[in-house]
């Protein structure tokens, strides 16, 4: 990864409050104007985890911001009423997320008509409903929240999706998000790790992921699951961003991932990209 990168923490006005809200941004090298990533985070907030997945995003050329969802106030306080915004598909975080963008769109560095969202558990189920009201290009959705009719995803642009087939509570949605976008009739990549459970893309310690670990979501970082993932999204972004296609490399072992119609395939699927598997 790049160490020339440009980082801050900035401020932006929120509509209808006195109160700003706050962003982690990364700058990728190079002059602009350069295609935006907004990086929705987890329950676990704006943390050291976020502004490593920007810093990835920036070293790819994009201009990351990771928005606070949460605001100021109790922690418990504000994670209960981000879960309230979010089952309503309206309020407070929703606000703060549109606001982040009207800030992100009007820098010189950025081209405000290449931006994409993407989201991490929490942030995921953000990351497609607000994909699907605003002027976003590309989204993806990490294991998070997925509404239950497609209607509720109308207008949402070319989607991928990365989930963990161990998470027994949000790995099902995997096909749900997909029946949904291919209801819809809009382009798309969703994966299931065979290997990996809730949060395998974020690389967080603490008390809260260690009892995960032991339960139903299977929380944990595993690093191949999540180098395959981070190929895979980056060169659907940069198909549906820029029009170039990426070919990737299939060297690692395909059966350790599937789609969600195939419970265990030796093939990866995609609307546009599908691989077989290697043979020596």
């Amino acid at each position: 990864m790049s160490q020339n990168l440009r980082s801050e923490m900035v401020t932006f006005s929120i509509a209808n409050t006195f109160e700003p809200g706050r962003a982690f941004v990364v700058y990728p090298e190079g002059e602009g104007p350069h295609p935006a990533i907004l990086v929705l985070h987890e329950v676990f907030g704006l943390n050291d985890d976020m502004e490593r997945v920007a810093r990835r995003f920036a070293s790819e050329g994009y201009v990351a911001i990771a928005p606070d969802l949460f605001g100021p106030g109790l922690r418990l306080a504000c994670i209960i009423k981000s879960f309230k915004s979010l089952s309503k598909g309206e309020g407070e975080a929703f606000v703060r997320l549109s606001s982040a963008q009207d800030w992100l769109t009007d820098q010189d560095e950025v081209d405000a008509e290449r931006i994409g969202t993407v989201g991490f558990c929490m942030g995921g189920g953000f990351a497609l409903l607000h994909a699907a009201k605003e002027e976003v290009h590309v989204v993806a959705n990490y294991y998070g929240e997925v509404p239950k009719k497609a209607v509720k995803l109308e207008g949402i642009p070319p989607c991928f999706g990365g989930f963990g087939a161990k998470d027994k509570l949000f790995g099902p949605k995997a096909k749900v998000l997909k029946g949904h976008l291919d209801e819809l009739g809009v382009a798309n990549e969703i994966v299931s790790y065979n290997d990996a459970g809730h949060g395998y893309m974020n690389n967080t310690e603490g008390i809260m992921i260690r009892i995960g670990a032991k339960g139903p979501m299977r929380v944990g970082y595993d690093p191949t699951s999540a180098e395959d993932s981070w190929s895979r999204m980056l060169a659907f972004f940069q198909e549906h961003l820029t029009g170039k296609l990426i070919v990737l490399d299939e060297s690692i072992d395909l059966a350790s991932r599937k789609t969600p119609e195939e419970p265990a395939p030796s093939r990866t699927d995609d609307q546009s990209h599908t691989t077989d598997t290697p043979t020596a």
